[in-house]
């Protein structure tokens, strides 16, 4: 199999960037969550099902194994991530791509097919789209009532409890969930930086609310849920219904729909991914 390994300079930013598979397959842009995570769960979990697909796994501006960047808050906006992402597809001669996005990456792939119609189409797992909404649901797995101001709910929650412990909370319906996800994480030994999150603080994120850009739109979305992941369902719904795209709710998953419930996400990825590259379904069938 073709894997390409290194560094890819974009902007004021040097991208870690593992690019796998044909360079003829359809190519798939992976825009992982955080703000300031890492692709490497993604890759580990999701790989096995993007066979005949070209994948563009990377760590976004200054998170994971990128280059690490000053915690300056103008480095670190939706619009930058969503420049890089343009930027590298360009560095890579990838002219058309479709987005696989979990998390707070969903937010930076709806605005990268709202701005780049050479985008194909995207598929969103557990999307943060409503951060206010998120904030109130910290603030409730902290035993608190929520509060109209997001930043107020987020900086009473956490004088309560840790963060990790807050979305845990929230994103994993079983230990046994958590502690796969844990043993993948702590294994693959990527620390990253606070830089992201924490300019990204600065910046508003707590305020963001991107529902009113979610319109009807012509190119394939796919929504995967976990009806137990407390970060973005039930909200998921309201994505799905704005964007007049299909969703599939998994009844046992959380966050990391694929460690939850591997089965049932099987299928619903496979038929999410038969949706967004037509040219595909026939791999997509074989490997069903």
């Amino acid at each position: 199999m073709r894997e390409e390994i290194g560094y890819v300079p974009v902007g004021e930013a040097e991208l870690y960037v593992e690019d796998v598979g044909p360079v003829e397959g359809p190519a798939l842009f992976v825009l992982h969550g955080g703000p300031g995570g890492n692709a490497y769960v993604l890759r580990e979990g999701l790989q096995d099902y993007l066979e005949g697909f070209r994948v563009v796994y990377f760590d976004q501006r200054g998170s994971g194994r990128s280059l690490e960047l000053p915690q300056d808050p103008r480095l670190f906006t939706v619009d930058a991530l969503v420049e890089d992402t343009l930027l590298l597809a360009e560095a890579l001669g990838v002219e058309r791509f479709g987005l696989l996005a979990h998390g707070f990456g969903a937010v930076v792939a709806l605005e990268v097919l709202r701005r780049f119609p050479q985008a194909e189409g995207a598929i969103l797992l557990a999307p943060w789209v409503n951060f206010p909404w998120l904030a109130a649901r910290l603030a409730e797995a902290a035993g608190l009532a929520p509060l109209p101001d997001p930043e107020e709910n987020l900086k009473e929650a956490l004088k309560r409890e840790e963060p990790k412990a807050l979305f845990d909370r929230l994103m994993f319906p079983t230990p046994r969930g958590r502690m796969a996800y844990e043993w993948l994480a702590e294994g693959a030994g990527i620390l990253g930086s606070d830089a992201p999150g924490l300019a990204f603080l600065r910046n508003g994120l707590w305020r963001l609310d991107y529902t009113p850009y979610l319109t009807p739109e012509r190119r394939p979305l796919y929504v995967l849920v976990g009806e137990r992941d407390g970060t973005s369902y039930p909200y998921a719904e309201e994505v799905a219904s704005r964007l007049r795209a299909p969703i599939r709710v998994l009844p046992e998953a959380g966050h990391y729909l694929w460690i939850d419930a591997p089965e049932a996400f099987e299928e619903a990825f496979k038929e999410a991914l038969a949706a967004l590259v037509p040219a595909l379904r026939e791999i997509g069938r074989a490997h069903v």
